[in-house]
């Protein structure tokens, strides 16, 4: 019916991440309402006191510290070393299991992770493997569907209570002696090489002096506080930024998207919906041009010996999602263009009753491949004779190359000028015609001679 959509309908890119976002309603954060005595217990404390404490010490030293050259490239060094440890080690390794590690690696991976003051992995990767089991729903533990403030940091803050978060197993986590070793000595590690170790190192070209705290601090602010901030603000980026910009290039089922800004601000992991359907691929971004530097630290590493049975998901099977979506899109676009009467919508004439409306109503009808078209007010570019000359008949074989094979655009305009069908598709002559050429054919003296 005109003014509706079909069943198999397709989302819009705009519709589509709308849609998504409230495809399911999910329930309230709690069961009962938030009200002035209860809302301190449905705080984390501890994790608030971070979320506030870190940005605000972070503006405060960028505002009263100056900023040394050296302490500046420590200070990439060491957000490189703990961002990857997040995106190579908590993520790609332990999370997902798209790769193997030595043990070496493992440690380093473990204590790289630790630094970035995020948990521990057991607990990171618990809650991450719970987000792509419960993806979008009530059961994410940072769902987009709440927006974008909570999957960035409100599910942080706001403590919901036991139970409310998808189930995910980490057996094999439990498993782990790296993972049980970090677990055990987590605060010692976070603490000592997340913001006492870049503070020593700062104090070999005298930016940290304990005789001259005051003044010579940038070690402790630039590459511990404020690189701690950028890091967990870059991994919390991954649970909002990448579900709300970008495009749905191998589903749109869920809110997950790709997009080359997320990865830069990632270290590669904004390729997000390539992620959510191919999580077990140690790759986010699977085109040469695409910012992943993940993926080129995992694959060094493999070069190296320290990283192997890298996995990867058939690539034709990757692209199978990726067609699948074009198709939709082009769906999509057709759905936005008009292409006259469909066939099966159109009136059936016979033979005789197109040359009655011809050559008795005036009509300015031609028939091409069993459809009636009306080229009333069409104008032809090789000039009005054309049109003349095929009025009443069937120019078929004219219009494909019989004259002249017309251009795609020139059967594409012709779909607007439909009017009718042919019955059989061909002229068929009626049982006195058939009677009349047996006449005509029988008085034709040539004939006769033979």
């Amino acid at each position: 019916m005109k003014g509706t959509k079909p069943d198999h309908f397709v989302l819009t890119k705009s519709e589509s991440r709308k849609d998504v976002l409230s495809q399911e309603k999910l329930p309230p954060l709690f069961d009962s309402p938030t009200t002035w005595k209860n809302w301190p217990g449905r705080l984390h404390k501890l994790f608030a006191v971070i979320i506030v404490v870190i940005p605000v010490m972070s503006v405060y030293g960028f505002m009263t510290t100056e900023l040394q050259t050296k302490t500046l490239v420590l200070s990439i060094i060491t957000y490189f070393l703990t961002g990857l440890g997040i995106t190579a080690g908590y993520h790609r390794l332990w999370a997902h299991r798209s790769y193997r590690a030595t043990l070496a690696l493992r440690i380093m991976l473990a204590i790289g992770g630790g630094a970035a003051f995020q948990g521990t992995i057991d607990w990171w990767a618990r809650d991450h493997r719970s987000h792509h089991r419960w993806t979008d729903t009530d059961k994410d533990p940072y769902s987009a569907q709440r927006g974008f403030f909570y999957s960035h940091v409100g599910w942080l803050v706001i403590y919901r209570g036991r139970g409310k978060t998808g189930f995910a197993d980490i057996a094999d986590l439990k498993a782990d002696k790296v993972v049980a070793f970090q677990r055990r000595f987590y605060p010692y590690l976070a603490i000592g090489f997340g913001f006492v170790l870049p503070t020593l190192i700062a104090g070999l070209w005298g930016d940290y002096r304990i005789t001259h705290i005051l003044r010579s601090k940038g070690g402790f602010f630039y590459a511990s506080v404020i690189r701690v901030c950028f890091v967990h603000h870059v991994t919390f980026c991954v649970n909002s930024l990448a579900h709300f910009l970008g495009e749905c290039t191998y589903d749109d089922h869920h809110t997950p998207r790709d997009h080359w800004i997320t990865a830069l601000v990632t270290l590669g992991e904004g390729y997000h919906n390539f992620h959510h359907q191919f999580p077990q691929d140690y790759r986010n971004a699977i085109v040469y041009y695409q910012y992943d530097p993940t993926k080129w630290l995992i694959k060094l590493l493999e070069f190296l010996g320290l990283a192997y049975d890298l996995k990867t998901f058939p690539t034709n099977e990757i692209n199978k999602g990726r067609v699948q979506m074009q198709e939709k899109q082009v769906a999509d676009m057709k759905r936005t263009l008009k292409f006259g009467i469909p066939i099966h919508d159109l009136p059936i004439y016979t033979w005789d009753e197109y040359q009655k409306k011809v050559f008795s109503e005036g009509k300015k009808w031609i028939l091409i491949e069993g459809v009636l078209y009306d080229l009333e007010g069409f104008y032809h570019p090789g000039g009005s004779g054309y049109i003349s000359r095929s009025l009443g008949k069937d120019m078929t074989s004219s219009f494909n190359g019989g004259v002249y094979d017309h251009s795609n655009g020139a059967r594409n305009l012709l779909t607007m000028m439909r009017v009718g069908v042919l019955l059989n598709g061909m002229q068929v002559m009626s049982e006195s015609q058939i009677e009349d050429e047996v006449i005509e054919l029988s008085l034709d003296p040539k004939l006769k001679s033979h």
